[in-house]
């Protein structure tokens, strides 16, 4: 909006012509973001606790759970809100990848809420049922996978991280690997989420890596420089990444331990499935396994655990998602967040010296 509304008065007043600067509204979305968040926040979580939004622990859960009963829920409300107003603020509104991110940001955002809603509100410890759930994010996926292979004409080729000659074309596939990673990330970012600030930290860490790659294959000359494949009108999107960095910023003030205030399916799966998104647009698909390594560990550490279970009759972890198995194990929650932030940053940074090891 911003954007559209003072830029075209550069040539009167050329300071105005930063906002053509794609840096600049980053940053200004950054801290818009986190603005909004810093400074509603305290009244968001006043009001959850006025309306007993609080969130329901499981019975089977580590004991030390069983204190954080009645700490308000969906704070990732917020997040999608702060997130919004930041990119129509500070975007480019006529760039249709901001769009896609968008669609994608509130429709899995709706899709968590609608599990708050029965979790915490109607007290149903079920939540949405999986199967309608698992339905509605396949729909999301592939509404967004036609957008921009179909109308916009991404290129179907995968690019494979350190073999620059690898880069099959799989025609038809990618709209099945687009749910795949869309809706893995959204699912693998919700399964992560269960300690205080643990999924602020990585999420951030993954924006910000991919905040830079999408800047890069938006640039047609760093993009050829670098032997990364060039995505006309795609450096829009660090925007977004931008935007949910602020936010994130803004909630970790107070979900850090002890935890104010949890993010909810609401937040977690938004956050999820955009992270999915912009890998896809990026062209780094591939590289979100390392990228989003805490995530895929979590995510893993349940797979294996179901899969032994009724294979074997035994439990690999003594508790899934792994960081419960840590908890068990007698790491105190702290410790437990810290290493697995301490992770996420060294993968973040092995993932951006991929930039020259082609």
């Amino acid at each position: 909006m911003l954007y559209h509304l003072l830029y075209p008065l550069h040539e009167q007043f050329s300071p105005l012509n930063v906002f053509k600067y794609i840096t600049f509204r980053t940053f200004a979305g950054l801290f818009t973001a986190l603005t909004i968040y810093f400074f509603l926040g305290r009244w968001w979580i006043q009001f959850l606790k006025k309306k007993q939004f609080a969130q329901t622990i499981r019975a089977d859960g580590p004991e030390s759970h069983m204190s954080k009963k009645g700490t308000p829920t969906m704070g990732g409300v917020l997040v999608v809100g702060a997130v919004l107003l930041a990119i129509l603020l500070w975007g480019n509104l006529t760039n249709s990848y901001i769009w896609i991110c968008l669609f994608v940001f509130v429709s899995m955002g709706l899709v968590g809420l609608v599990d708050d809603y029965r979790k915490v509100i109607r007290k149903d410890p079920h939540g949405f049922p999986g199967r309608y759930k698992i339905v509605l994010e396949v729909v999301i996926c592939l509404i967004a996978s036609l957008w921009m292979y179909g109308h916009l004409g991404l290129e179907t080729k995968l690019h494979v991280p350190f073999f620059k000659q690898i880069q099959p074309d799989i025609s038809f596939w990618y709209l099945i690997l687009s749910i795949l990673v869309i809706a893995g990330t959204a699912n693998a970012v919700n399964l992560t989420d269960g300690l205080d600030g643990l999924v602020s930290v990585p999420a951030m860490a993954a924006f910000l890596t991919y905040g830079l790659f999408i800047y890069i294959v938006g640039n047609t000359v760093i993009a050829g420089y670098l032997q990364l494949p060039y995505v006309r009108d795609a450096g829009e999107v660090a925007i977004v990444c931008g935007a949910v960095v602020g936010a994130l910023l803004g909630f970790l003030w107070f979900n850090t331990y002890p935890a104010e205030i949890f993010m909810g399916d609401v937040g977690a799966l938004a956050l999820g499935g955009l992270l999915g998104l912009v890998a896809m647009i990026t062209k780094q698909e591939l590289l979100l396994i390392l990228i989003g390594g805490i995530f895929v560990l979590e995510t893993l550490s349940v797979i294996t655990q179901v899969v032994s279970f009724k294979l074997t009759g035994k439990r690999i972890f003594r508790m899934a998602p792994l960081h419960h198995h840590f908890e068990l194990k007698g790491w105190k929650e702290p410790k437990i967040i810290v290493r697995f932030w301490i992770i996420s940053f060294v993968l973040a940074l092995l993932s951006l010296a991929t930039l020259k090891l082609r």
